[in-house]
């Protein structure tokens, strides 16, 4: 089997681009795969075309000599757009194994280390009662276990950090009595509190409420900083949806940054990189949180990550079920109870919806970053 042909497509169902991968082969088998939606997705398509030259006429079932070639043969590699780029090419190589073999993704990772996937989903709302309103309907409706909140009340990178830290507080205190005590809390500040000594002061003043984790506090840059932070609270540290490939979490582990692991499939490497940094992370006691903001197909490539790593705990999901999402492929994963069921189709049991992508074209986008009054970046 030859690898004779990679197409790109584009659909942009709500607030940016998906950016979807289909790898053709002589035997009439296909692959499909899903790249990260960095901002500059025409790149990330520019960068998959180009790879299509070096992988044409190769066979699709060599995943680490493909992946290896692609990673290495980059002059400087590493980077959001190369990363996302290589990862959708990965999976769709990962999808044609499995249906060259007649079953699903995950048997040819090892089997399923559990019977389905624990999800969760991120409640929104301007004020505490707003939080806690949405947040006890998302569990009364799908049976979440787990929901996440961002602890930022709005303005609150122009009030005062006293009054902030008090809206956070108060956002947490209103969705624990809304979900009550058994349904698990995640916090995610989006990496705006800049400084460590803020994020500990956060991470504390939260503690009372038992958070599932506390995700990516500052940004990921400087690992000795996040250390710091991960020192000095008792709350879980969550991190990696910024970081790329096994060599970049390799840092965080030693230095003992986090405690639970965050990669994105769609741009840390792919599925195997995925599984290869889950393994790093379990001789570190680490556990996994895939990182998921992206589409359908992103959904059924970590199902498959997590129904093959042991140290799996949690994954983002955004329903799929629903229009416009829904429209984007043949058979979204199922939810029941808070939980994704494992597909048993071949490959990644899911196929995309070519016919419903033009009625979501392609639209620039960039991801809003937070200014003061005065037009100067906002941290807090």
């Amino acid at each position: 089997m030859k690898i004779t042909r990679i197409e790109t497509f584009f659909a942009h169902p709500d607030h940016r681009n998906l950016v979807f991968v289909k790898v053709h082969t002589d035997e009439g088998l296909h692959g499909i795969g899903e790249a990260y939606s960095v901002g500059p997705d025409d790149a990330t398509a520019a960068a998959i075309h180009h790879f299509a030259d070096w992988l044409i006429g190769e066979d699709p079932g060599r995943i680490e000599h493909l992946w290896a070639r692609m990673y290495q043969g980059i002059r400087f590699p590493g980077g959001s757009v190369i990363n996302a780029a290589i990862s959708g090419i990965e999976h769709a190589l990962w999808d044609i194994a499995g249906k060259r073999l007649g079953v699903p993704v995950y048997q040819l990772l090892g089997g399923r280390c559990r019977d389905r996937i624990r999800v969760y989903q991120s409640a929104t709302g301007a004020t505490p009662e707003q939080l806690a309103e949405n947040a006890r309907e998302l569990v009364e409706r799908y049976r979440y276990t787990a929901i996440k909140i961002n602890p930022h009340p709005p303005g609150s990178d122009a009030m005062p950090w006293n009054a902030a830290l008090r809206g956070a507080v108060a956002r947490m205190e209103a969705v624990r009595a809304a979900v009550g005590e058994d349904v698990d809390i995640a916090v995610d500040p989006h990496a705006k509190l800049f400084e460590p000594s803020r994020a500990i002061a956060m991470a504390e003043a939260i503690s009372p409420y038992h958070p599932l984790f506390f995700e990516e506090p500052i940004r990921p840059e400087n690992v000795d900083a996040l250390a710091k932070v991960a020192a000095h609270t008792r709350v879980p540290i969550a991190t990696g949806e910024m970081l790329y490939t096994r060599f970049q979490f390799r840092e965080i582990l030693v230095k003992q940054a986090a405690d639970i692991l965050q990669p994105d499939v769609c741009c840390a490497g792919g599925l195997l990189e995925c599984k290869k940094i889950a393994a790093m992370a379990e001789a570190f006691y680490v556990t996994m949180a895939p990182h998921n903001p992206m589409g359908p197909v992103a959904t059924a490539v970590n199902v498959h990550l997590a129904a093959a790593i042991p140290n799996f705990l949690i994954l983002e999901y955004h329903p799929d079920d629903e229009p416009p999402r829904r429209d984007l492929v043949d058979e979204p994963m199922k939810l029941v109870d808070g939980y994704l069921e494992l597909p048993t189709r071949p490959g990644l049991g899911i196929e995309l919806n070519e016919d419903a992508f033009p009625r979501y074209p392609f639209r620039t986008w960039h991801r809003g970053i937070p200014t003061r009054a005065d037009g100067s970046l906002a941290f807090i």
